[in-house]
């Protein structure tokens, strides 16, 4: 599912904006290995609502799972990842 997320002044924010069950279904990465790189600071959420606590993610965070995939294929461990894209 796609949503739109507007800021406190009322406007677009203007990126899709995707869950995290959606950016797993979207990106083929588990939701326990997106929650996984979150927690090591390799990926961050766009925004988090502070009434359910859901994190968003935009088309950004797809392109950078990606370029996660990309280097892991390549054999580089998790900690060369995070140096080299963050």
């Amino acid at each position: 599912m796609l949503y739109t997320l507007y800021s406190e002044s009322g406007g677009y924010m203007g990126a899709n904006i995707y869950l995290i069950k959606d950016l797993s279904r979207k990106s083929g990465y588990s939701i326990h290995t997106i929650k996984y790189y979150l927690k090591i600071g390799l990926l961050k959420e766009e925004a988090r609502s502070p009434e359910t606590g859901f994190r968003f993610f935009d088309d950004q965070s797809l392109v950078h799972l990606e370029k996660i995939r990309v280097l892991r294929r390549q054999g580089k461990p998790i900690k060369q990842i995070k140096d080299e894209l963050l």
